[in-house]
């Protein structure tokens, strides 16, 4: 029910992950209410790798700026999909390993809404 949104969940690995991810005891998952990336995994059939750009600055803790990212990033990545400037607010990390809720960073989603 809290997906997609700005939750990410902590799950146990399985041995169906990539080898990349093979030696992980867990990992997270999340599936953002965002038209373009949902998209792309659609289209690939699979999910995608990937990270939040943090920023050197101490008052904005990521990177949204399409442009910024290009300009930064240019020589490092093939491809920066211009979808307009990012949400900075950090989603919300919840470990579901045990039989307790966790919540290891509080962010933009309020998991109580769904317990």
């Amino acid at each position: 029910r809290a997906l997609p949104g700005p939750f990410t969940f902590v799950l146990e690995a399985s041995n169906n992950l990539p080898n990349a991810y093979k030696h992980r005891k867990t990992v997270g998952i999340r599936v953002p209410d965002h038209h373009i990336p949902r998209c792309i995994v659609e289209k690939l059939g699979n999910p995608i790798a990937s990270t939040s750009i943090h920023d050197e600055d101490e008052i904005i803790e990521y990177i949204t700026d399409p442009e910024l990212i290009a300009e930064k990033f240019d020589k490092l990545v093939d491809l920066v999909v211009d979808s307009g400037m990012g949400d900075n607010h950090a989603s919300t990390i919840v470990d579901i390993t045990n039989d307790d809720v966790v919540v290891l960073r509080e962010g933009k989603g309020d998991i109580n809404e769904f317990l």
